[in-house]
């Protein structure tokens, strides 16, 4: 919990260097930002956005799609590896009976602001033109919300831990939510038997059969083989034709990667979220994470910079129905849950914990940014709908003087 400031310094900051390059760009040289944006770097390769291109079409490789759809996949990796060890590995942090809460209150913190969304864009008569963006608002971005968290609470006071688990469960859903919900093309399921054949197929090759064969040897001559000689190119294979499979399933391919992060080997115990022990693993899920480290930095740069260069005058309803989903649902949703897990229910709170607390962390977690600012690039076509819900999306930082502003209110009692 303690390696939070490293993430963010790690991951978000070079994300908001590209995002206030580009916003400076696309509002002083509008027409040159977005040359940059659709630069097109190859046509007629098996992988890209569907164009029409000298007058057939054909799969284009630009510089928005590499980034968007290509090199992004590994931070989603990344964050499917966080909530892969949460779930599964001992010590767990979203396993048994002290996750239930958070996992409830997560729940309401992806409803209310859906609620909020749909229900102002009624009120305002524009339901039918920004429906698909309802998943937008949904999103927290995990770095920064535990950022702020530490600043409202302190680091030791237990909603930061109750704010990780949330955190988590919501990447959990919104990964699912992109899969299900949102789709780059047509959808041929049947592509995805070929992402679940190279998933099973190194897993068994590369992982399960060498520790079988390697039973009752305390020398595992074929495990250390494998890790030594073979390193992650089975795994890096494997990647490969499934990040190609959700492309021609029609998934975003940003996802492909997701199958194959359970089978690669891991640790039998979990350290916890963004835990410090974690440096000193060398099980080979940590050492491909290690591994991706820097150039997951510039990944962040290049998708702020190709993201978030909206120009202010694309400021308009869709801009406010993500914010005030965001900074109105996200509250009142986890505190509604929340209370019902605890105190219907009888699930509790972590111990130090008040209901106080609950819509403190409300507020904190509606700091969407990184993954909101993704889901409103495949939520809508490019044009002015897409940019001024992506504006709602960076207008979210601003939630972070918002839930400063709470734990005063609410008279949070920070624990340094």
């Amino acid at each position: 919990m303690y390696r939070v400031w490293n993430y963010v310094t790690d991951y978000s900051l070079m994300l908001i260097g590209g995002a206030v390059i580009a916003l400076v760009w696309a509002n002083m040289a509008p027409d040159s930002y977005h040359a940059l944006v659709h630069f097109q770097l190859w046509a007629g390769g098996p992988v890209g956005v569907m164009e029409a291109h000298e007058g057939a079409p054909q799969r284009v490789m630009t510089l928005h799609f590499l980034f968007n759809d290509v090199l992004m996949a590994f931070f989603f990796a990344i964050a499917a590896k966080e909530v892969w060890e949460a779930v599964v590995l001992r010590e767990g942090a979203l396993r048994g009976r002290k996750a239930l809460t958070p996992l409830i209150a997560t729940v309401g913190g992806m409803a209310g602001p859906v609620v909020v969304y749909l229900c102002l864009a009624a009120a305002l008569g524009i339901l039918g033109d920004v429906s698909r963006g309802w998943a937008i608002p949904t999103a927290t971005d995990i770095a920064f919300s535990y950022l702020v968290g530490r600043v409202v609470f302190g680091a030791r006071h237990p909603a930061i831990g109750f704010l990780l688990l949330l955190a988590i469960a919501d990447d959990a859903g919104g990964l699912a939510i992109l899969a299900i919900f949102y789709p780059s093309g047509d959808v041929a399921p049947a592509w995805l038997l070929l992402s679940l054949a190279a998933a099973v197929g190194v897993f068994f090759l590369a992982n399960a059969l060498p520790r079988r064969l390697d039973r009752g040897n305390p020398d595992r001559p074929r495990s250390t083989w494998v890790r030594r000689t073979l390193g992650f190119w089975p795994w890096a294979l494997a990647g490969a034709v499934s990040w190609y499979a959700f492309q021609m399933a029609g998934l975003h391919p940003a996802l492909g990667l997701l199958p194959i992060v359970p089978t690669i080997p891991h640790a039998e115990r979990e350290f916890g979220v963004f835990a410090d022990e974690e440096r000193y693993q060398t099980d080979l899920l940590n050492v491909i994470e290690h591994a991706l480290k820097v150039p997951v930095q510039f990944v962040l740069l290049g998708f702020g910079l190709l993201n978030a260069g909206v120009e202010f005058s694309t400021i308009s309803e869709p801009t406010w129905l993500v914010l005030l989903g965001l900074v109105i649902g996200k509250p009142v949703g986890i505190t509604l849950f929340g209370w019902i897990a605890a105190y219907p229910l009888r699930l509790g709170l972590p111990q130090g914990m008040a209901m106080r607390d609950l819509p403190v962390v409300g507020c904190v977690a509606a700091i969407g940014f990184t993954v909101a600012l993704f889901v409103a690039s495949v939520a809508f076509p490019a044009g002015p709908v897409q940019d001024a819900a992506k504006m709602g999306a960076l207008f979210s930082l601003g939630s972070a003087v918002i839930a400063i502003a709470a734990g005063r209110i609410f008279k949070v009692r920070r624990h340094v």
